[in-house]
């Protein structure tokens, strides 16, 4: 975390000093801390999946199960991640519109999950 906490605060600096120089490149200088920090999340994301497997072994947990769970994770943190980098470029617009439609991809991703769920309670009641 502290790399990240770094990474992040030698963006904002190199932003604010981009910004009394040159305001179009601030915005490239948080795109790219914002870009090297994501990556930087993408890696710890196998820690993540261990985690999972282990889950997996301990409990009987479908595959789809876990493959919609890490689907939603990674639609959630996308979303997020874009529309941040929206805000900051002064797009307010498209960052609502990206985190609705990361919404709704949530929706669209957890009705297969919602769906099993309410078959296993139909054959808990018969």
């Amino acid at each position: 975390m502290t790399k990240v906490a770094v990474l992040g605060l030698t963006g904002v600096l190199l932003g604010l000093m981009m910004k009394e120089l040159n305001p179009g490149f601030s915005v490239f200088v948080s795109m790219a801390a914002c870009v090297l920090i994501f990556f930087y999340a993408v890696n710890r994301l196998s820690f993540l999946s261990d985690l999972m497997q282990e889950i997996q072994g301990a409990v009987p947990v479908d595959d789809a199960c876990l493959k919609i769970l890490l689907k939603m994770i990674g639609v959630t943190y996308l979303a997020d991640f874009t529309a941040n980098l929206c805000r900051d470029a002064g797009y307010s617009a498209i960052a609502g519109q990206v985190e609705f439609f990361g919404k709704i991809s949530l929706l669209t991703l957890s009705f297969p999950v919602l769906t099993a769920l309410m078959e296993t309670i139909d054959q808990m009641l018969l």
